[in-house]
């Protein structure tokens, strides 16, 4: 059996913009609407025969919630013959200034009221 190759979440930001390569969020789309690293695309993990679509010459970064789902989506893809890495701990361990956020989205929960 052959290994996954992984990436840390520090390193993401390296494949951001690259010719070469497709940033997948496997989360479902109420997730990624809510933030995602920028340039991803999404394919939820429930759809990933998506992926056959995109040509294999691309090199495929996958992460998900917390990197499981990520790892067994990478065994499968590279059995359909991608070069495939996995995101270690997934998007949750992402500490980098290129989470996208919609608009009117507010990364702070504990608003201060309005009659104060």
């Amino acid at each position: 059996m052959q290994s996954i190759d992984t990436v840390s979440a520090e390193e993401l930001d390296s494949y951001i913009g690259r010719q070469d390569a497709v940033i997948i969020d496997l989360r479902e789309k109420e997730a990624y609407e809510k933030s995602h690293l920028k340039t991803a695309v999404n394919i939820p993990y429930e759809e990933l025969e998506k992926c056959r679509k995109i040509p294999r010459r691309k090199l495929l970064v996958l992460y998900c919630e917390r990197g499981s789902a990520s790892l067994f989506a990478a065994r499968e893809l590279m059995k359909m013959g991608f070069r495939v890495k996995s995101v270690v701990g997934g998007i949750r361990c992402y500490q980098g200034s290129n989470l996208y956020f919609p608009a009117g989205h507010s990364r702070i929960k504990n608003k201060i009221p309005e009659n104060l």
